[in-house]
């Protein structure tokens, strides 16, 4: 027996209330269900805060090795000055050297005002060495000369015109120190193999833009970079000659060359620190005209030296969670 007319008509009024109910109790159990876990996240992350401060209180009581700074320059001694002044002020550096290539020695006065920065920096009685490493002839090969003696096993390659915090650079020393073997940076670059070259291997060099549209590198620049000492010997004594002949005559790709070695020592590819970076220089060489064709012709010029390519693609980035809302 039917119902009534009414009554079949109450039921179709009570339908759409009882949906439109369902979906209101259902928003207020998400957004209930939110704000309990994001107060979850706020209280653990406030113990993770407190945990991790006293766990790197606990470390920095325990001695460690620290880095080296290696720092290139070229007749620019205000910017010389003032990142010397930076980074001996962060912790864990044990001595600095600074490649020295121009035809005269560093002035008395230059010296000596580094000298009084780097005193200054003294701390518990450890004292930063400063050295100059001077080269008679003028070479982008001479960065990566073998340094005798060095008590570090990490270099941190820096040029004399960007500057990182202090706390980037401990993210990066410590990044390190996990992959000791590994190259570890903060300016990441990338190449590919043009695939429109039918039969033939011919690769691309990519600068920044190319690495935030495809979510991937290959390279991180020594420009801003850690690596083991073991690599200058390496890069000085094992690396073809031809290469570094190819490096001093065109005057670029040094920083590529360093990173094929790495990659053909390892199989690996190198750890991007994501850093905040400030460029204190104006001009150098990536901004003349022409750079990354000229970048392009190192890559496939290494990759025939080798006779394969060494580079590994990755897109794994190292940032710091506890300054980064999404990471």
């Amino acid at each position: 027996m039917r119902g009534s007319p009414l009554g079949r008509r109450i039921r179709q009024l009570s339908l759409p209330a009882i949906g439109s109910i369902k979906i209101k109790l259902l928003l207020c159990c998400g957004i209930a269900f939110a704000f309990i876990a994001l107060a979850g996240r706020a209280s653990s992350f406030m113990q993770w805060e407190n945990h991790s401060s006293g766990s790197f209180a606990n470390r920095s009581s325990v001695p460690r090795k620290g880095y080296a700074i290696l720092m290139n320059t070229w007749k620019r001694n205000d910017l010389l000055k003032k990142s010397i002044s930076h980074y001996t002020s962060c912790s864990g550096l044990d001595s600095v050297h600074i490649v020295w290539s121009e035809p005269d020695p560093p002035s008395d006065y230059l010296v000596k005002y580094l000298d009084n920065i780097v005193k200054s920096r003294t701390k518990d009685g450890q004292q930063i060495e400063l050295k100059f490493e001077i080269n008679k002839e003028d070479s982008l090969n001479n960065r990566f000369k073998e340094i005798k003696d060095l008590k570090a096993d990490a270099i941190f390659s820096i040029d004399d015109d960007v500057i990182f915090p202090c706390s980037s650079v401990e993210l990066a020393f410590n990044v390190w120190q996990s992959a000791p073997d590994t190259m570890v940076g903060f300016v990441p670059r990338m190449h590919w193999l043009d695939k429109s070259r039918q039969n033939v291997y011919y690769y691309i060099y990519g600068g920044w833009w190319s690495v935030w549209w495809m979510g991937r590198y290959s390279m991180v620049l020594s420009k801003a970079a850690f690596f083991h000492k073991k690599y200058l010997r390496m890069y000085t004594n094992e690396m073809p000659t031809s290469i570094r002949e190819y490096i001093a005559n065109n005057r670029n790709c040094e920083d590529i060359a360093m990173s094929f070695l790495v990659a053909n020592a390892t199989g690996t590819p190198p750890i991007w620190v994501k850093g905040k970076i400030f460029e204190i220089g104006t001009t150098g060489i990536s901004s003349l005209g022409g750079h990354n064709e000229k970048r392009t012709k190192c890559v496939n010029r290494f990759f025939a030296e080798y006779g394969k390519m060494p580079l590994v693609a990755t897109s794994m980035k190292a940032v710091d969670s506890q300054d980064s809302w999404f990471w």
